[in-house]
């Protein structure tokens, strides 16, 4: 394993006031980063080199938004996944509305499919679900009876996939053939009173880092899930994290500013990133 991160190292990377900030990923065809505010459905980027930043308005609540091979973006919306071209032009994908329920965390495939999640707006136990939504639009139900569907990742091999649903305070390994699971078994568990996980990202060594919400701090599980590492955050809730930057060697950490005192946690909302961190792996853009 790489030597642990220094504490004292996190740094602003984009000063905002992000709601529900979430989902950290690298374009790497357009060496910036790409990350949402899930209420104020916003899809903001950030180029570290040249400090450019844009803002793409979304008329839903946006959970997720991740570059694709063709160029622009898939999001994964309120009422389903759209994808926006090279012009800003939308189109759905997959539009399924239901009552109460928005579109949340969502991780692209080693194939490049679409792996998204629903939850409902009051957190209830089995309102949402995770999809598998292809390149050629074709849409497989993976779980069907889940809380907060939240990070998904893929160890280096693609063998092993990590996924979280909030309530549970666990990160699962589960081993899937296409849509279909065929063994779930948890990684650990985050223990009451530090927090509890949200999003995470899997590094070059297979090590998975996640976020904890109201837990001010990110931590870092081997692949045989042991507590690794803990890096104290500013923030009460950090909501996700990526590697970015040259040689994917920076992390980058969503934050949310919904529920916290501003006037206590004044960068709550915004982009963090804790430079050096080790090395993340090649970011897989959506197929379609």
């Amino acid at each position: 394993m790489s030597a642990p991160a220094r504490e004292g190292r996190v740094r602003v990377a984009v000063a905002a006031r992000a709601e529900l900030g979430e989902g950290p990923v690298w374009d790497a065809a357009r060496e910036r980063l790409v990350w949402v505010d899930i209420l104020g459905s916003r899809v903001h980027t950030y180029a570290p080199d040249s400090g450019v930043r844009t803002v793409l308005a979304t008329e839903q609540h946006v959970g997720a938004a991740h570059p694709r091979t063709a160029g622009g973006l898939v999001v994964n919306l309120r009422d389903g996944v759209g994808r926006y071209d090279t012009e800003g032009r939308f189109s759905w994908l997959h539009r399924a509305p239901v009552p109460g329920r928005r579109g949340n965390d969502a991780a692209v495939a080693p194939d490049g499919a679409l792996w998204a999640g629903s939850m409902r707006y009051d957190e209830a136990a089995g309102g949402g679900e995770l999809i598998r939504v292809g390149a050629d639009g074709s849409v497989a139900t993976v779980l069907d009876d889940v809380a907060v569907s939240n990070g998904t990742g893929w160890s280096p091999d693609g063998g092993r996939m990590y996924y979280v649903d909030t309530p549970t305070r666990r990160i699962d390994v589960l081993t899937c053939r296409g849509a279909r699971v065929l063994d779930r078994r948890p990684l650990a568990e985050v223990e009451p009173g530090a927090g509890s996980p949200d999003g995470l990202t899997v590094d070059a060594e297979g090590c998975v880092w996640v976020a904890l919400w109201d837990g001010f701090a990110l931590r870092r599980y081997t692949p045989e899930g042991r507590l690794e590492r803990t890096v104290p955050l500013p923030v009460p809730r950090p909501t996700s994290c990526a590697f970015g930057g040259p040689g994917l060697r920076d992390l980058y950490i969503t934050t949310a500013r919904t529920g916290t005192d501003p006037d206590r946690y004044p960068l709550a909302g915004s982009l963090l990133v804790l430079p050096d961190a080790g090395r993340g792996l090649p970011p897989t853009p959506f197929a379609g």
